[in-house]
């Protein structure tokens, strides 16, 4: 019982903590637009671009933190279902794998003015929000066939359970 409430008072405390950093990233992008945009900068468009990564990894963050803070903080309890798990993931993978391919493409804007040889991150970034999408269909399609297969044995089960039952009050 000690543990349970420690526990929740830890996820509570590193829920909100990374929902304050969510807002130090999303302050820190529109500072950084601000600045460029008062100063009349030539490079408002790469500002503009890395504003946009930091709201989408501000975004996942906070999403995170509010994953804890509902199911680890408040409810104290794990996934019952395979279907509750499986959209809790593919929500947070989802989120990832923008962050990723913002941040490649910003990548490939900075190498592509910058230095062509240094092309090499961006694709690799780009290549890894790739495989993880592929990673999230494979997923999506094995864990969507086991509840498939998991709902249709309940559902012969409890068709067996109502036959033995009539046939015990018969």
């Amino acid at each position: 019982m000690i543990f349970e409430r420690v526990t929740r008072i830890a996820f509570g405390v590193a829920s909100a903590f990374l929902m304050l950093l969510a807002f130090g990233l999303i302050a820190y992008a529109a500072y950084e637009v601000a600045r460029d945009l008062l100063a009349y900068s030539v490079n408002i468009g790469t500002t503009l671009l890395e504003a946009v990564g930091y709201t989408v990894i501000a975004i996942a963050v906070f999403d995170v933190g509010k994953y804890l803070l509902e199911e680890e903080a408040i409810r104290a309890r794990q996934m019952r279902q395979a279907a509750e798990a499986r959209r809790s993931l593919t929500k947070f993978i989802s989120t990832i794998a923008i962050a990723v391919f913002l941040e490649g493409l910003v990548a490939v804007f900075e190498a592509g003015k910058k230095d062509v040889p240094m092309m090499i991150y961006p694709t690799l970034l780009l290549f890894t929000g790739v495989m993880l999408l592929v990673g999230l269909g494979v997923y999506q399609r094995l864990s969507a066939s086991v509840e498939s297969e998991t709902s249709d044995r309940d559902a012969r089960q409890a068709t067996r359970s109502k036959r033995a039952a009539s046939t015990v009050k018969q």
